[in-house]
């Protein structure tokens, strides 16, 4: 299948990491690292910015974040950065007076500015932009709608206020505030925000000789086409994996735990959070630091898919594949867990480097249950903890909030933090619709939900206790 993206921004990011893994296996990308810029904005026209300088400027600070390198201001442990030379462009002045000014007499704007930024002029309001703080009280007051209000996408997508901007007036993180979810990233038009790669240290462990394996998540299922999981394994080790194994067969296990986990918390009249969306952990211990006692203590199905491998052979390099670069955090944080994070955009750009079609590839067994397949989606892992409670006759009834998207998160940490929250469980993701939409997936949702309906109608009915104490013993495996 051949990759390609409706967003340029996208496009680019994916040329640049498809010819760093393709010169990364072939051992020659020192060589082209001079040359690059210039074959990908080829010509002395630009095609995107203000010149073609730029343009390749913001193509070689994509190559630093692609090798694995620091932005400006990024630092060694933190996941996303901002490209300087493509940050710009964005309305410098939030709030503007549109034409639909009125020339009112009451002059509410100018009188609802506590800071004076508000003039009358003839031809109507006008907003000091070196006085103007921001508050919008301005656009509230006006009653014809005239202030515009026009936030920067990336301060808006933010849901726990992280970005600013620096003296140049481009944005900057802060990483204090920072959960990793990557909803700026996704929601910068110029492609201004980007995550750490780890693809030339992945690709060069891969020809290293060490035993590399590649674990993916659920979420993969209907972000490649119609691949199935069984055609993944087989397009993976291809790139040279060792081998390959579904991440649902964690997700298995962490279901089995986190019921059990729920029932010691339900007889003692305690409520809990699920633990496996790694920005939403990070949400609730950065912003809502009395809630860390109520999340689940059981490890990420990335986590238990890298202990199982290991199990089998301590010296297995672990590579988690999936949408999302708060895992890329995770693994920092975690001990045991994987040893690298590679994404779907990664992944797909290493496959068109190496000529791989993953929809031609055989089929092969899957490895978890449909259950553990639906932790991808909102409402999988809830759902997969209930399906438990019922195989293994567990008769307390518990209700459940299901927080689709980050904002949802937010609100309901907010009504447990004053504890008014009357359900007892909480499964927490950070990307509305659950792991599909993260922000380094290659399709949209929609279509991910259609390929993931046709694909999943095809796998066994294997229920979660069998396939984790029959199938595969999970019983030696630490879960917390």
């Amino acid at each position: 299948m051949k990759f390609e993206y409706d967003n340029e921004a996208k496009q680019l990011k994916f040329e640049v990491l498809t010819r760093v893994a393709r010169y990364t296996y072939e051992g020659t990308l020192e060589d082209h690292l001079e040359e690059m810029p210039y074959d990908i904005i080829p010509g002395p026209l630009p095609t995107f910015r203000c010149c073609v300088y730029r343009e390749r400027e913001i193509i070689r600070e994509r190559m630093v974040s692609a090798r694995g390198g620091n932005l400006p201001g990024q630092g060694e442990l933190n996941i996303i950065g901002i490209l300087p030379a493509a940050c710009e462009g964005c309305p410098i002045s939030r709030f503007r007076v549109t034409d639909n000014c009125q020339h009112c007499l009451a002059q509410k704007c100018r009188e609802a500015c506590p800071f004076g930024a508000i003039s009358i002029t003839p031809k109507g309001a006008y907003i000091d932009p070196q006085k103007c703080r921001e508050c919008g009280r301005c656009a509230a007051a006006c009653p014809y709608n005239a202030i515009s209000d026009t936030m920067r996408p990336c301060v808006r997508s933010c849901p726990v206020s992280a970005i600013g901007k620096d003296q140049y007036k481009r944005s900057v993180i802060d990483y204090s505030r920072c959960i990793s979810c990557g909803a700026c990233m996704k929601n910068c038009p110029f492609g201004a925000i980007t995550d750490r790669s780890q693809i030339v240290q992945i690709i060069e462990a891969i020809k290293s000789g060490v035993k590399v394996v590649a674990c993916f998540a659920p979420a993969a299922e209907g972000h490649f086409g119609t691949a199935t999981a069984g055609m993944l394994k087989s397009a993976l080790r291809k790139l040279g994996f060792a081998d390959a194994l579904e991440v649902s067969l964690g997700a298995d296990a962490v279901a089995e735990h986190e019921a059990r986990e729920l029932k010691e918390a339900l007889e003692a009249g305690r409520k809990m959070t699920t633990s496996c969306c790694p920005a939403f952990v990070e949400l609730i211990e950065k912003h809502y630091p009395k809630l860390k006692g109520v999340v689940s203590h059981t490890i990420s199905p990335m986590t238990a898919a890298a202990r199982y491998l290991r199990l089998q052979d301590p010296q297995t390099k672990v590579v988690f594949v999936g949408p999302c670069v708060a895992k890329k955090n995770e693994i920092q944080k975690v001990p045991d867990t994987a040893d690298y994070v590679l994404t779907f955009e990664e992944l797909a750009a290493m496959f068109t480097a190496r000529d791989i079609d993953v929809e031609s590839e055989q089929e092969s067994e899957q490895d978890g249950s449909r259950a553990g397949k639906g932790f991808a989606q909102s409402g999988g892992v809830s759902g997969a903890v209930g399906q438990v409670f019922q195989e293994e006759g567990i008769d307390l009834p518990f209700s459940c909030v299901t927080c689709n998207g980050i904002q949802e998160c937010k609100k309901t940490l907010a009504i447990l933090n004053a504890g008014r929250l009357p359900e007892n469980f909480v499964e927490g993701m950070a990307c509305e619709g659950g792991c599909i939409a993260g922000p380094a997936g290659i399709e949209a949702p929609m279509k991910i939900r259609k390929n993931r309906t046709a694909i999943l109608a095809k796998a066994d009915s294997r229920s979660i206790s069998e396939n984790i104490k029959v199938k595969h013993d999970f019983s030696r495996i630490k879960m917390e």
